[in-house]
C-alpha cells in the first residue's frame, strides 16, 4: 500500500497480530527510497506496521531527510526545519492510519538515525522509542529534552570510515543525560549493516515489545 497525499512520498504497511499494535517509522540513509527498509522492518518485529517516508532533500539526485554543508557537517537550520516536518508527517499519518503515535518506534539508517536522533531532540512526543543504525550527534541543543520514557537502541561501527565511531558514543552520552534508556552495540565493520546489528536490535525490540521494556508512555 502506498500513498503521496501527505507531505512525504512513503509507504504504509498495516500491522497484524501482536505486534501490529506498534508502527516501525523506517527512515533510510543518502540515496535510499521509501522501500529500502521495509525488508529490514518486517524482520526487526514481524507483524509491526510500517511507515517509510522518502527523504524530501536531493543531493546530487539522491533522497536525504535534510541538507549537509560537507560529509559530516550538517545545514542546522536545514536540519532543524526538516525534523518538524518529518514529525507534523508522523503526526499526520498517525491519524490518516490510525495509529497511536505513543507505539511509533523510529529505525534510522545513517542520514535516517540522525534525523530520527533529531525528532528526539526537538520534538520527542512524536516517538516511544527508537532504532539508531551508524548515527551521530545532529546537534547540540539549548535544552535537552526530558527523554526520561524513551527506550533507544544504538549501532556503531568500530571501523566506520563515513561516521566517527565515537560519534556514536556522544549520541548515547547526550540522550542520557536527557534521561533515555540507552542500548549500545558495535559492530565490528565500517559504516555497512551488519547482521550482528539486526540481531542486536531485534532482541531489544523483542524485550520492549514483550513487556521487560514497555514501548507504551
Amino acid at each position: 500500500m502506498s500513498a503521496d497525499t501527505l507531505s512525504f512520498v512513503h509507504r504504509f504497511v498495516p500491522g497484524e497480530g501482536p505486534a501490529g499494535a506498534s508502527t516501525l517509522l523506517l527512515l533510510h540513509g543518502t540515496g535510499g527510497d521509501e522501500n529500502d527498509l521495509l525488508a529490514l522492518g518486517g524482520t526487526l518485529l514481524p507483524g509491526a506496521a510500517l511507515l517509510s517516508p522518502r527523504g524530501n532533500v536531493l543531493e546530487n539526485g539522491m533522497p536525504r531527510f535534510f541538507r549537509r554543508l560537507a560529509e559530516g557537517v550538517f545545514d542546522i537550520d536545514d536540519l532543524q526545519r526538516r525534523t518538524h516536518e518529518l514529525a507534523d508527517f508522523i503526526e499526520q499519518a498517525s491519524a490518516n492510519y490510525s495509529l497511536g503515535t505513543s507505539r511509533v518506534v523510529a529505525v534510522g539508517y545513517s542520514n535516517g538515525a540522525n534525523i530520527a536522533a533529531s525528532l528526539l531532540l526537538l520534538r520527542p512526543q512524536v516517538l516511544a522509542a527508537a532504532v539508531l543504525f551508524r548515527p551521530m550527534v545532529p546537534f547540540i541543543p539549548t535544552q535537552l529534552p526530558d527523554l526520561t520514557a524513551k527506550r533507544i537502541f544504538i549501532a556503531g561501527g568500530l571501523h566506520d570510515s563515513v561516521v566517527n565511531p565515537e560519534g556514536a558514543r556522544r549520541l548515547q552520552e547526550l540522550l542520557v543525560e536527557a534521561g533515555a534508556v540507552v542500548r549500545f552495540n558495535w559492530h565490528g565493520g565500517g559504516h555497512e549493516l551488519g547482521e550482528d546489528d539486526i540481531v542486536a536490535a531485534r532482541d531489544c525490540l523483542d524485550r520492549w515489545q514483550n513487556g521487560t521494556l514497555s514501548l507504551a508512555h
